[in-house]
């Protein structure tokens, strides 16, 4: 099929009076699209607590663990005997 041919087999299809939905489709899509709704509300509230709860671990664990602090050495002899 060349592409004068698809671009006159497109016109024909947009051409044609649409076809008429029956209610039944219509109220089972308004029911599907509600819970898609809601459970990607769901999942994106889960992510946001998710992330909340890590950067509050992080935090609590930076600052019992101070990784920025340099740890003492325990490798010099004291200097006593002056």
């Amino acid at each position: 099929m060349s592409g004068n041919d698809r671009e006159a087999a497109v016109r024909r299809l947009l051409e044609q009076a649409p076809r008429p939905v029956s209610p039944e489709i219509h109220t089972e899509a308004v029911r599907r699209g509600g819970r898609m709704l809601r459970r990607r509300t769901l999942a994106r509230r889960l992510m946001w607590l998710l992330l909340l709860a890590a950067a509050v671990a992080f935090t609590v664990w930076a600052l019992t663990a101070r990784p920025w602090v340099e740890p003492p050495s325990d490798t010099t002899p004291p200097l006593t005997g002056w």
